[in-house]
């Protein structure tokens, strides 16, 4: 009499699970503790609400988004570098900037002018994009032993359409020197060919894209898992039967 494998199923049922955390987790086995954790842990920033207005005082920019600053300086009192994360608070900020025809800047003032952080943004008039291209930052804060400055204009983040403002509800990281990187929380921010004060059609990152797709992938993986089990169960079945013999 031929015995059939009954656990056929349930090692194929562990090797799809397994292939999937893989799928999904990918970064799981690659990414790396940070070097040195931050000072303090001030946890997810409130959402601002920033316009810029041009000079008849229509809104030509406006923002809506959380911002937290990662800075390394030189601590005063520890006398080493050390790295800082200060959530911008939009109650102490105060908004300005100016608009121009292929440029839009945002300028950020909090803490009784003890942060200064500007955006600008540039237009491509042939392709019709925008995209944030320079983050500036000037902090004092208590701890730093001399002012701290860092400044990119060659950056190309936050791209979208003319006409159309950019969204990203997940955090992202904008990297921008080495030593100052700028973490987004719920974002949307339109810099040109506003109506009004209202953003246009949403253009979503591509965070938020892969955010939505995950639960598709695994209605999908667990609908064929159960296929995977019951086609498996069926042979084995089949084979039991088929083992049998009369006497």
């Amino acid at each position: 009499m031929i015995h059939p494998n009954r656990k056929q199923p349930v090692s194929l049922g562990i090797l799809f699970i397994g292939l999937l955390a893989a799928f999904l987790h990918p970064s799981v086995a690659t990414d790396a503790p940070p070097t040195a954790p931050p000072l303090t842990d001030p946890g997810r920033p409130d959402r601002g609400n920033y316009t810029v207005v041009n000079g008849n005082g229509t809104a030509c920019l406006i923002a809506r988004m959380g911002l937290q600053l990662n800075v390394s300086f030189s601590s005063a009192t520890l006398n080493k570098t050390v790295l800082d994360v200060m959530n911008l608070q939009p109650n102490v900020t105060k908004s300005s900037g100016s608009c121009e025809a292929d440029s839009a800047t945002l300028l950020l003032i909090a803490d009784e002018e003890k942060t200064n952080l500007t955006f600008l943004f540039s237009l491509n008039t042939t392709s019709s994009k925008y995209h944030l291209s320079g983050v500036t930052l000037s902090a004092v804060w208590p701890d730093m032993s001399e002012p701290f400055r860092a400044s990119n204009v060659s950056l190309d983040y936050l791209r979208a359409t003319l006409g159309r403002s950019y969204m990203c509800r997940e955090e992202q990281t904008l990297a921008v020197v080495q030593d100052f990187s700028l973490n987004t929380f719920q974002l949307q921010v339109q810099p040109f060919a506003l109506a009004g004060d209202m953003f246009g059609e949403a253009e979503e990152c591509q965070l938020d894209e892969d955010d939505m797709l995950i639960p598709i992938i695994v209605g999908a993986a667990l609908a064929s898992l159960v296929l995977v089990v019951m086609v498996a169960y069926l042979i084995g079945r089949k084979r039991s039967h088929a083992g049998y013999q009369t006497i």
